[in-house]
């Protein structure tokens, strides 16, 4: 399964208080178990910056992925990109082995 980062600002109106907030993603949560049953999540922070959250999830592809997207877009008034990821030791075992890679014969 592919791992993908979600970026998410919700809108200031969409809650008012800490409890909508719990109850905003209990019920974002339950709705992607439901449409999205074969996602693992795999851990969700909140961030200071222009964002609210960042979420880490595996997906069995990108329509998976924008569909999960799209959930978290009918909570909260949210905005959310969706980027893919790459584990740092399967990027470097794709390059390696691309031509033209630079040789570091010494």
């Amino acid at each position: 399964m592919a791992v993908f980062i979600m970026l998410t600002r919700i809108s200031p109106e969409a809650v008012r208080s800490p409890k909508a907030l719990e109850d905003l993603e209990k019920q974002a949560m339950d709705r992607i178990r439901q449409e999205c049953p074969g996602v693992e999540w795999i851990g969700s922070y909140a961030v200071l910056g222009p964002c609210d959250y960042v979420d880490l999830f595996k997906a069995a592809d990108i329509e998976t992925a924008t569909k999960v997207s799209a959930l978290i877009r009918t909570f909260g008034h949210a905005q959310t990109e969706v980027w893919a990821a790459t584990e740092w030791q399967r990027f470097k075992e794709i390059v390696r082995n691309l031509p033209g890679a630079a040789r570091q014969d010494k």
